[in-house]
């Protein structure tokens, strides 16, 4: 039982001070050696238009309510797995950060034994590590004729870190809302939804309020993540609550795979939702991209 106790304590990131890893025995809980892959056949889109826009963190450190560190950065399985299906789907996807430092990754989620996996990895790794910056993306603003077709932005806590209060990220929101071009985000991705409210023009309210959303559920990062030793202590701030103030209805009170489309956005409620997500985002895509030819 002492042994089990312990195997719930985090584990110290060596390369910061009061920085942790989540704990060996949460990792047996929300890691699996393989994902739920199960194929991604698709009659996929061969016009060269359209196009993905991933914004993935460059933060690797979440600061918690204790002021100590949380080590994490994207869930490879949230990024990967819909890039899978995308990319199957015969969409080109540029990769972005905010400033164009590398994307940083929760290694320690890597499902070590999925083959499919580890190529879709590799054939994105030199993106991964040299990705677009935003701001240079964005340049004097999208317009109409900008080809992405849809805006993607996976979880992993790291996400809370610099993506939400950043105002490119809003104005591509924005744009995106503005000329009918899909989100896609799941997890902890819908905090970036706050963003569309920084620096948003006097007058207009927030463009999400009303939409029913999945995310991952604030009492998981109240108390099993906890508990388990997932996190070390308590969220500065919880996704869905800064959500609701906002008018967004949570639809998920657990983690099962759900996901959901409402008008333009497509969200999923955890890592477990990867697979499901993916389909449904390249079911969606393609099926507006043979309305739009």
């Amino acid at each position: 039982m002492a042994s089990q106790q312990n195997d719930r304590k985090p584990v110290a990131d060596q390369a910061e001070d009061d920085a942790w890893f989540p704990s060996p025995f949460s990792l047996t809980q929300y890691v699996p050696k393989k994902t739920d892959f199960d194929g991604a056949n698709y009659d996929a889109y061969k016009g060269g238009k359209w196009k993905i826009l991933l914004i993935a963190t460059q933060e690797r450190y979440l600061k918690m309510a204790n002021g100590e560190f949380f080590s994490t950065g994207n869930h490879p399985v949230e990024m990967l797995l819909p890039v899978l299906h995308l990319d199957a789907a015969g969409f080109e996807i540029d990769i972005a950060t905010i400033s164009g430092d590398p994307v940083k990754f929760e290694m320690w989620a890597f499902p070590s034994e999925d083959e499919e996996f580890k190529k879709i990895h590799q054939k994105y790794k030199q993106k991964l590590r040299n990705p677009l910056n935003l701001q240079d993306v964005w340049g004097n603003g999208f317009t109409k004729e900008t080809p992405y077709l849809a805006v993607f932005i996976p979880g992993g806590h790291g996400v809370l870190n610099d993506i939400p209060h950043n105002p490119t990220v809003g104005k591509i929101l924005r744009w995106a809302d503005a000329n009918q071009r899909y989100f896609i985000t799941l997890c902890h991705g819908p905090a970036s939804m706050l963003a569309a409210n920084v620096d948003k023009p006097k007058g207009e309210k927030f463009i999400y309020e009303g939409y029913k959303i999945c995310v991952f559920p604030d009492s998981l990062d109240k108390g099993a993540n906890i508990d388990i030793g997932y996190i070390p202590g308590k969220m500065s701030w919880l996704v869905g609550e800064e959500l609701r103030k906002l008018g967004v209805e949570v639809t998920n009170e657990r983690i099962t795979g759900e996901v959901h489309a409402d008008r333009y956005l497509l969200t999923g409620d955890s890592p477990l939702a990867s697979n499901n997500l993916g389909r449904l985002a390249a079911k969606t895509l393609l099926e507006d991209v043979a309305k739009r030819q």
